[in-house]
């Protein structure tokens, strides 16, 4: 009974990004109008919805917000004329770094226009009352869950690196346009890669942040993260050829890495 009483007066701290042209405006429309929906949600605007680097959301989070809702112009109609197909492919990508600590259903993207002032209040009402349902994060309050915050921090620095960032970047022109020897990219077999990419660069980061704490075998690691001795060694070496690891010592015949 105590827990559900909880449930009910949790109220969640929300955290919107709304494009200047249409979200913004939409909901500059709905407090003109006296259009009723939660005050939960605090707002940043941006200039498009394109603009927002998944390192925002993901830093969001990790302060112990309850849910991000990411908002801009209708597919079609963006004032910047794409800038909305690449929040898409932004969100697309955060979402599935998020699937690995479970917090892929706090954060939502959508399209409101200026003139739509009552699906303002209707999306933001929605949104509310399915964070309620989830409860308050596991990163919010006084005592966050701190494994699942190291794992919150590796995703952070993951959705930043080179790597996430170049696929991001060239997704529609790989899959939509043909190189210079006639060949495009199946966006099926796209999807198969950026999914791999995700999975390797998440565990990566994962590796850099427990070698910053000191430094640590292969196994150790494998043990630590819970993850296949053979996959960290493979891991390590590449992050080796990045210059982002290196050998500290080696004892007998185990070599010790350190970040760098």
């Amino acid at each position: 009974m105590r827990m559900e009483e909880n449930r009910v007066s949790f109220e969640p701290k929300l955290l919107g990004f709304l494009c200047n042209w249409c979200s913004y405006a939409g909901a500059d429309l709905a407090g003109v109008s006296r259009i009723q929906y939660p005050p939960n949600m605090r707002v940043i605007r941006v200039m498009c919805s394109g603009r927002v680097d998944p390192e925002f959301v993901i830093q969001a989070l990790e302060l112990g917000i309850d849910g991000v809702y990411v908002m801009g112009c209708h597919i079609g109609d963006c004032h910047y004329l794409d800038g909305n197909y690449e929040a898409i492919r932004k969100f697309d990508m955060t979402k599935k770094f998020l699937s690995f600590v479970g917090l892929d259903n706090r954060i939502r993207l959508d399209w409101v226009s200026a003139s739509e002032g009552v699906r303002f209040g209707e999306v933001v009402s929605k949104f509310v009352e399915d964070i309620k349902a989830l409860g308050p994060s596991p990163l919010s309050g006084d005592t966050p869950d701190q494994e699942l915050l190291e794992k919150v921090k590796a995703i952070r620095e993951a959705v930043s690196s080179n790597r996430m960032r170049a696929l991001v970047g060239r997704q529609r022109k790989i899959t939509e346009e043909e190189n210079v020897y006639g060949e495009k990219v199946p966006e099926e077999e796209f999807d198969v890669l950026m999914d791999q990419a995700i999975k390797e660069e998440y565990d990566r980061h994962r590796i850099l942040l427990a070698l910053e704490k000191d430094s640590k075998s292969v196994k150790d690691l494998g043990i630590e993260l819970n993850l296949d001795p053979s996959i960290v060694l493979e891991h390590t070496l590449t992050l080796k050829s990045r210059s982002q690891v290196d050998f500290q010592k080696i004892i007998g015949n185990t070599p010790i890495f350190m970040r760098i």
